[in-house]
């Protein structure tokens, strides 16, 4: 009979984590390479470990009680404030240094803690658009609007940049990100947008966009070109819900795999939406709006998009979805990244100006065959958008036999009449920023018309 080890007794450590301690130690206090061993004078000094922070963060918007702060790892070089070489910290809030450990991990309710959970989140949303071209064969960093060979300056970010505003914004003309905060009415607890993980990649979307496609943001446009900005910044919050695997199972147990059920995916900004008395978010991804429903009003028109959008991916999750073969939660995280780089290439292949829903419907239709994929995306897509009414299908040649698909084409269906002006009052703070107006063109306009007159009159010359 064996004997029964002794009360407190410590197994010996394996192997493994025998090798996580002394490199733990080892970073705490590197010791001198030994000569002629790997990382000696005469070898590179190998850095595993020395790139990449964790940080606390909300995964989701803080009043999402199925996700709350968890830890992330942000791999790359990230320095006091934080920053990087493409995003910055601004002003408003000390710089953060990070911990002994490289990492940035606060207490939650303090600007510390915002300042990196806001910085967390728009690092992960421009990885995530950088990867989904690198996986597409279109590897190429993401421009800020104002970067070029002699400005490559970063993104500002200001947590407690709109004091006492019920908005967020992204700013060309400044480079930055600004995030209000505000007590709602009737209650006590300021409410800080920065917090909310939908808001914040929601405006670094307008951002990574404006780098694409400088001309879609300015109000001149067509109605659907804003509804497109609008439509990319929420779903970009739908893709990094969907990029991190935490919050897919989260999405997955709380809907049981059926996504059109009532999930914290397809509400938008729920904590913003909360405070204003909804119970939906600022906006729902799950809807039934028309190009019909919702006019020439841009924050309708991009819910029209983005429902389609969001109608495709739960047709490809029940399409892909094999619980014997692979994991819901996996195939939701695939399903994601790939209707993701589709929806990005889609964009950026649609015209430089006066882009319309259609546009990018076209260009996504002829990527899924191009990507090889089964007829079943095609369809998806077809039928998506022609419920939405942003598209009619035109079948081009008859099919050859009745399992065959046909040769279809997608014109525009319901489109905005010559000269419709958007309407963009019920939109984020972005879209409302006279940056966009070209409000020097309309001072000019005043300032010329004055000149025409005086010339009429023959005022020509100083006044006597």
């Amino acid at each position: 009979m064996e004997q029964a080890p002794p009360v407190g007794y410590i197994p010996t450590p394996t192997a493994a984590y025998r090798q996580h301690r002394k490199t733990a130690q080892l970073l705490d206090q590197p010791g001198t390479p030994r000569a002629g061993a790997p990382g000696a004078a005469d070898t590179p000094v190998p850095l595993p470990y020395a790139f990449g922070a964790r940080v606390l963060m909300w995964k989701q918007d803080p009043s999402v009680d199925e996700i709350g702060t968890r830890k992330a790892f942000l791999p790359g070089l990230i320095l006091d404030g934080p920053r990087d070489a493409r995003i910055a910290s601004g002003a408003g809030i000390d710089p953060v240094a990070p911990n002994a450990f490289g990492d940035f991990v606060a207490q939650p309710d303090t600007p510390q803690f915002d300042a990196v959970h806001t910085f967390a989140v728009v690092r992960q949303t421009l990885t995530m658009y950088q990867r989904a071209l690198s996986a597409a064969g279109a590897e190429m960093p993401l421009p800020w609007q104002w970067n070029s060979s002699v400005d490559t300056a970063p993104l500002q970010v200001f947590p407690y940049g709109l004091p006492n505003v019920m908005n967020a914004f992204y700013s060309r003309a400044q480079g930055c990100l600004k995030f209000g905060d505000f007590i709602p009415t009737g209650q006590k607890e300021r409410v800080y947008t920065c917090r909310s993980f939908d808001i914040v990649s929601h405006e670094t979307g307008h951002a990574v966009l404006d780098g694409l496609k400088p001309n879609w943001l300015l109000a001149d446009n067509p109605p659907q070109t804003g509804g497109l900005h609008e439509s990319f910044g929420d779903l970009t919050a739908i893709f990094l819900a969907l990029a991190q695997l935490d919050q897919c199972e989260a999405v997955i147990a709380q809907t049981k795999a059926r996504l059109h059920d009532k999930t914290f995916l397809a509400d938008i900004a729920e904590q913003f939406g909360l405070s204003l008395g909804t119970t939906t978010g600022l906006r729902n991804a799950d809807n039934n709006l028309t190009l019909s429903d919702a006019g020439n009003e841009v924050h309708a028109l991009s819910q029209v998009f983005t429902g389609a959008i969001y109608d495709i991916l739960a047709d490809l999750f029940a399409f892909e979805r094999n619980p014997a073969l692979e994991d819901d939660a996996a195939v939701l995280h695939r399903v994601g990244a790939y209707l993701r780089g589709l929806v990005l290439r889609s964009l950026i292949a649609a015209p430089d100006r006066a882009a319309t829903y259609a546009d990018v419907v076209v260009q996504m239709h002829a990527l899924v065959a191009r990507d090889a994929k089964p007829p079943d995306y095609a369809s998806f897509i077809r039928d998506r958008f022609s419920a939405r009414e942003v598209v009619e299908v035109v079948v081009t040649a008859p099919a050859p036999a009745p399992q065959d698909v046909p040769n279809v084409a997608l014109a525009p269906a319901v489109v905005d009449a010559p000269g419709t002006v958007q309407d963009r009052r019920a939109c984020c703070g972005t879209m409302n920023l006279p940056e966009y107006y070209n409000i020097e063109a309309i001072l000019a306009q005043e300032v010329n018309a004055l000149a025409q007159w005086c010339a009429q009159h023959g005022r020509t010359g100083p006044a006597g």
